[in-house]
């Protein structure tokens, strides 16, 4: 079996709270494009009214204003995008960041089994 590993990363506040995630990066790029909150809850395999709650906790937890609604539907303000591509490439990079220290420090195979090996059956 060979390793592998897994990371998240997350911005809080200055008290914690959660600001932006993978779950609430993912809701806000399925508002980007689809332009509609109820189209992006479908696209995530959300409640309507879960995603419209998260990114209400994600301004209120940053002071930012990330959508805008109107009869036309929803898209993400100026900052709102701002928000997205930058925690987009802090992931990216932190990714990268992990998989290239990870290779380093458990070189390939060092823990892999060997897939050939009879095991011993008991009597």
């Amino acid at each position: 079996m060979n390793l592998k590993v897994k990371s998240k990363v997350w911005i809080e506040n200055t008290i914690g709270e959660t600001v932006i995630g993978e779950g609430r990066f993912k809701i806000l790029k399925a508002i980007s494009e689809t332009g509609s909150i109820s189209k992006a809850a479908l696209k995530v395999g959300q409640p309507f009214r879960r995603v419209w709650a998260r990114v209400k906790d994600a301004e209120t937890q940053s002071g930012i204003k990330l959508v805008e609604t109107s009869n036309k539907g929803t898209t993400l303000t100026s900052e709102g995008e701002k928000l997205l591509r930058r925690y987009a490439e802090l992931h990216r990079v932190c990714n990268r960041y992990a998989n290239a220290k990870f290779r380093k420090l458990f070189p390939k195979n060092e823990y892999s089994r060997r897939r050939n090996v009879k095991r011993k059956r008991p009597a």
